[in-house]
């Protein structure tokens, strides 16, 4: 067992923070403290937070980690920050998030770049959470950079997801109607002393009865303000009710398999795009690649025969 996995699961803390640093910078012991980590995962509850931008979504992770921590809850939180395209750094960093719970040795939160990733989610986010399942955390939350079409990624790690809203967003509800309406499993409105709360809830509340009226579970909709600290009672309690309907449904096994299922191929996908990418780099398809660069041949039918000449030569 490598010795950044026994420390991780003794709970030392900086065994973890080792642990994401090497999944983030892709460590040649990365595969062998995921694989024998995974065996002492599973345990913790995952909440996704996401929703539109300007919602409050961190000031509602920092408040809502002050209510749990009163529960006497261990807490991670994986926060995904946008990476700047020319550095690969997030710009947004720990110190900022980290204020209010430096010091308290129950809370574990470390902020990830997106690292040019379609969706919201960084590509590690998914064993960083792994190994703050490991540690011992009994709740942690993944807050990511946005909410839309190209940011679900949420749906394939939570257990519950969170979708963050905020009144006088104008036409944030219906631009991101499609998103939201599949990844929701609990609504917040967030910043709910400000005018137009009213408004907001019914038009999310007409949205459901259209998308949800079948369904066997509606996602509820909780006020809050987390500046005051404000409705965390009441959300913990309606992910509780959630979390109780996935056990009790079977869907939260049948999300954890698909989860897991999925996981497979993603990693069967970047272990394949790696190795092609290093015969490419190799020069092992330089003369294919500069028919297409000089327009002697089309990228597409390039595309086809590296795949499958590659796939051929391929143990």
């Amino acid at each position: 067992m490598h010795e950044i996995t026994r420390r991780i699961l003794a709970g030392d803390a900086r065994g973890a923070a080792r642990a994401i640093t090497c999944i983030e910078n892709d460590y040649p012991e990365r595969s062998q403290i995921l694989r024998e980590l995974f065996p002492h995962t599973g345990r913790a509850k995952l909440i996704g937070i996401t929703g539109t931008p300007g919602a409050g979504k961190s000031s509602l992770v920092d408040c809502l980690i002050s209510y749990l921590r009163t529960l006497g809850l261990k807490i991670g939180v994986v926060a995904v920050d946008p990476t700047s395209p020319f550095t690969g750094g997030a710009l947004l960093g720990d110190r900022v998030r980290m204020q209010n719970h430096a010091l308290d040795s129950g809370v574990f939160i470390r902020s990830m770049g997106t690292r040019g990733s379609l969706g919201g989610l960084s590509r590690n986010t998914r064993d960083a959470v792994r190994v703050l399942d490991a540690y011992g955390c009994d709740v942690i939350l993944i807050e990511t950079v946005g909410v839309g079409q190209s940011e679900l990624d949420v749906m394939t790690i939570a257990d519950t997801t969170v979708v963050v809203l905020t009144p006088g967003g104008g036409d944030s509800v219906q631009a991101f109607k499609a998103g939201i309406m599949e990844i929701a499993d609990l609504f917040v409105i967030n910043k709910a002393d400000l005018p137009g709360v009213e408004k907001l809830r019914i038009e999310v509340e007409q949205m459901l009865d259209l998308a949800k009226h079948d369904a066997p579970w509606r996602p509820p909709i909780v006020q809050t303000v987390s500046t005051r600290g404000q409705g965390m009672a009441e959300l913990w309690e309606q992910v509780g009710l959630h979390q109780r309907f996935l056990q009790e449904s079977g869907e939260g096994q049948i999300r954890r398999s698909r989860h897991l299922q999925e996981e497979v191929l993603d990693i069967v996908r970047d272990s394949l795009y790696q190795r092609l990418l290093g015969s490419i780099e190799a020069g092992r398809y330089r003369d294919e690649l500069e028919r297409v660069a000089a327009r002697e041949a089309d990228p597409y039918s390039t595309a086809d025969r590296i795949v499958r000449e590659w796939w051929g030569q391929t143990p």
